[in-house]
């Protein structure tokens, strides 16, 4: 039974939650001030603390939910940046609130490491877990809630958005939250291998199929046996290579290039593209068939443009995890300049404000402005 901790000054607020957190079956308490919430966390091991951005919560590594009445960005980025898991308003969505919780319950965020000494990582470092998907508008929370109703099932999913938009990462969280987390995620982008290589590198080959096969080699598909297999940009696949994939899908087994035997495969296929596969069915250059495979369920991730609110969470996100990786202190950045950002057109969505952010780090003084912003976006 999960352990929650309720601080909040109103006493209607905490007497609220605690009835809904015990009904739902949590074991929570309740406390109105900063020191004896600090006092409980000493005693009882708790998993989570639910506080309002009025309070201070107790410096234990213990996740928090943040819950405000003030819904302005300011207050969703300034919860975030003292590392608030989510952040709602009042008056509370119970639904979503319960959603959150089972989210930070189930994936909790790694507590602060002690203080150490400054070490330059090697920049692009990536963790072994999947990163957080960040952000509190409507649309990015409608992409958590489809990845926490499709992960636990076996159905194909394809996942359908703009470059940039953070696709492989929604697939990433469909593998964490599903039953084969424990087993291979294997991802393969179709648009980065010739057409002619494609098949060896999704069924593997035999020693000598062709003249640089100098040994027997596994291919995308046995490699993630038990585990997913995300196929990246999967509309631009070859359409003699989407046959051989169709088969497999359809027979759970494959053939390696130059050998007979067939190989049964447990394989979970997550698949993406930035492409409108409707539109290239009609054009002839994708199977209808394995379009219907794939797509048993379709998630859509939303362009930046769609949910630009989440700019300053995402400028915050960034700024401290690319200062993490120089070795440096995070700068500070102007509302003003996040307010620049935020009129930015963004066609390269995400992975374009990433790049923004991490040359503002680089160029910009002391601080990031809305002078920074205008010359070096």
């Amino acid at each position: 039974m999960a352990k929650v901790l309720i601080l909040d000054h109103s006493k209607s607020v905490r007497n609220i939650l605690r009835e809904r957190l015990e009904y739902e079956g949590f074991s929570a308490e309740a406390v109105e001030d900063e020191a004896t919430a600090s006092d409980m966390c000493e005693k009882v091991p708790f998993d989570l603390i639910i506080s309002d951005t009025g309070c201070k919560v107790p410096d234990a590594g213990i996740p928090f939910i943040a819950l405000s009445a003030d819904a302005s960005v300011d207050s969703a980025v300034e919860a975030v940046r003292n590392g608030a898991q989510d952040f709602l308003t009042k008056p509370i969505d119970m639904n979503r609130l319960m959603q959150s919780i089972h989210r930070t319950i189930e994936n909790p965020a790694p507590a602060p490491a002690a203080p150490a000494p400054v070490v330059r990582r090697s920049r692009r470092a990536r963790p072994a877990e999947a990163e957080h998907i960040i952000g509190i508008s409507p649309e990015i929370e409608h992409v958590r809630q489809l990845i926490d109703k499709v992960a636990p099932c076996e159905a194909r999913v394809l996942i359908t958005g703009e470059n940039g938009t953070g696709k492989e990462l929604v697939a990433r969280w469909l593998h964490a939250k599903s039953s084969r987390a424990a087993a291979p995620f294997v991802e393969v982008n179709c648009a980065a291998i010739p057409s002619e290589l494609i098949e060896s590198e999704l069924f593997g080959h035999e020693r000598g199929a062709f003249t640089s096969a100098i040994k027997q080699r596994k291919g995308k598909f046995e490699q993630a046996d038990g585990g997913t297999l995300f196929m990246d940009e999967i509309g631009d696949m070859s359409l003699a290579a989407q046959a051989k994939v169709l088969r497999a899908l359809q027979e759970s087994r494959i053939s390696r290039v130059g050998g007979d035997k067939e190989i049964e495969v447990d394989v979970r296929v997550i698949a993406a593209t930035n492409k409108n596969l409707r539109e290239e069915i009609k054009k002839g250059n994708f199977r209808e068939d394995l379009y219907h495979r794939i797509g048993v369920i379709v998630v859509r991730v939303p362009a930046l443009r769609e949910h630009a609110a989440d700019i300053p969470t995402l400028v915050d996100h960034f700024v401290r995890t690319i200062s993490a990786e120089y070795g440096a202190r995070p700068k500070p950045v102007d509302p003003a300049a996040l307010e620049a950002l935020r009129q930015m057109p963004w066609t390269g969505n995400i992975r374009e404000l990433r790049n923004v952010v991490e040359r503002l780090i680089v160029l910009s003084g002391e601080r990031i402005t809305a002078r920074d912003v205008k010359e070096y976006y």
